[in-house]
């Protein structure tokens, strides 16, 4: 028997940089239901090294070449954000299933041309919003759709998402490090809307790459899509935008501050508790989001914490994108879903640039 959900899927990778070592490949490198053929990466000597580790058969300097490769059946890419969308078209077009890190693309265009491609070649397009994956997402997820349905606590009254970073990486280390040149070779994607001011165009990339998250999440949590009532984004290191989900507004607390911690949260609020989900920096192995419930109802007060296992975002993500290729399901973070945040960040900045000016 070798239909697909009885074997390993065959995988492929573009990019063998720091996350593409410690946050993608060792984690599907450890599952028994995939089985990692084939590497790509334009610096030959860190390729060769990382293939070693872990003992990947074949090896490409660059995408084109893997593609060829007739044993890949999927690709996980990993590389510079300007050149990912690109190198997922090639992807897509070739008929593999793909994986890459978020935001998909810069701008909604980019998007639809790559969630269009998906669906012409009848294959998975999943965008790397690990925090869906997480454990404690996943519990708290549960206990809101509870809650909505029993009205135990009440409507929502109102949501907050809170990102004001912190140490993402938590001095990841372990990874394979070459004294080679970066590479600029390749086709690119604009890194931002051309009506973005070309002196502002960093600026909105960076927004659009940390904090696509957080609007990932309350989409995902509320299970709707907002539109954009007020934004505030003078001033860099601290920005707000509300958000309109129709029975109650959200707002989007975004910034920066030096902090050796990692500062996010998510709240949900009902007329008679709230739910706090505090999530983990990014790189922190096995340390699930933490889940707090408070019920306020009548002479009862009560804080429920639910116990997650230990695990990695990144790791049930892996898991999620082989079974979904294996068994044909619909992703939990797809290409398709994922358009919405874009546009929702464009909508922002387009009335950010109106207000301000």
């Amino acid at each position: 028997m070798n239909s697909l959900h009885s074997r390993p899927v065959k995988m492929g990778f573009v990019g063998a940089g720091l996350m593409g070592q410690l946050a993608h490949l060792a984690n599907y490198a450890a599952l028994d239901n995939c089985k990692i053929v084939a590497l790509a990466d334009p610096k030959p000597k860190r390729l060769h090294l990382v293939a070693e580790r872990y003992t990947i058969p074949r090896t490409y300097p660059n995408h084109t070449a893997l593609l060829e490769d007739p044993e890949v059946e999927a690709v996980v890419v990993v590389t510079q954000r300007p050149k990912m969308g690109p190198i997922a078209l090639d992807c897509l077009l070739a008929g593999k299933h793909v994986l890459t890190e978020k935001p998909m693309a810069a701008t909604v265009e980019q998007a639809q041309t790559l969630t269009d491609t998906a669906l012409a070649q009848n294959v998975r397009y999943t965008v790397g919003c690990m925090k869906r994956h997480d454990e404690g997402v996943q519990v708290a997820k549960r206990i809101i759709d509870e809650l909505r349905q029993t009205n135990e606590l009440g409507s929502i009254v109102y949501a907050r998402a809170h990102c004001f970073m912190g140490e993402f990486y938590c001095n990841a280390d372990g990874h394979i490090v070459t004294d080679e040149a970066r590479t600029n070779s390749g086709v690119e994607w604009a890194i931002a809307p051309d009506w973005v001011p070309e002196p502002q165009k960093p600026k909105y990339a960076w927004f659009l790459n940390v904090y696509c998250h957080n609007i990932n999440l309350l989409r995902y949590l509320l299970d709707s899509t907002p539109r954009v009532s007020y934004v505030e984004f003078k001033q860099e290191h601290g920005q707000i935008a509300v958000l309109d989900f129709g029975n109650h507004i959200a707002t989007l607390e975004a910034g920066r501050t030096v902090y050796r911690g990692w500062d996010e949260v998510t709240e949900i609020y009902f007329e008679r508790g709230r739910l706090r989900i505090e999530y983990p920096p990014g790189m922190l192995k096995n340390i699930p989001a933490r889940v707090e419930l408070y019920k306020g109802t009548g002479e009862l007060h009560e804080v429920y914490r639910p116990q997650c296992h230990w695990t990695w975002a990144f790791r049930r993500q892996a898991e999620a994108f082989v079974s979904d290729i294996q068994h044909g399901t619909e992703p939990i973070a797809s290409g398709a879903d994922a358009i919405a945040d874009l546009q929702l960040v464009e909508e922002m900045w387009r009335m950010a640039m109106n207000f301000n000016h």
